[in-house]
């Protein structure tokens, strides 16, 4: 099975993604959950970061890992949009020249751990499930519908 095809459903978590942030408004993006967490804003663009860190650092060495998206450099959520689509395109494009066999090849951290290729892409996808299940919780604290699939 072509990666593209295992990794198809990354399509509708990404829309998920982004029907959450169009829930919240500009002026709650610097909501923080809980004391000490980081703002709604800078969850929304960690997960470009995450995205783009190991597709684009680790893999493919495209940028030097690990690149940090701060919220004040990206303050609104057309911006923290922007970001996040430029990351995914770059992922649906990666995925769509991946063969099955490419699952297996291994890279290395910076600091010098070796990860395959399927569990990095496994990993990015759960990291942005996890924290878009976050922003749907933030969304419950501030008194509105999180999402609910």
């Amino acid at each position: 099975m072509k990666p593209d095809e295992i990794y198809h459903h990354w399509e509708q978590v990404r829309a998920d993604l982004l029907a959450t942030i169009d829930s919240f408004h500009e002026n709650e993006l610097a909501f923080s959950p809980f004391e000490g967490s980081w703002p709604v804003g800078q969850i929304m663009l960690h997960i470009a970061d995450c995205e783009d860190n190991w597709l684009y650092g680790v893999v493919q060495k495209q940028i030097d890992p690990w690149i940090f998206y701060n919220l004040s450099q990206h303050p609104n959520k057309s911006a923290i949009k922007q970001i996040l689509g430029r990351a995914h395109h770059r992922t649906v494009t990666f995925l769509d020249h991946l063969a099955e066999t490419d699952l297996d090849k291994t890279f290395t951290t910076p600091d010098g751990e070796p990860y395959h290729l399927g569990w990095i892409l496994w990993h990015v996808l759960e990291h942005e499930i996890h924290h878009r299940g976050e922003l749907s919780l933030a969304l419950g604290l501030l008194g509105r519908q999180g999402l609910d699939v």
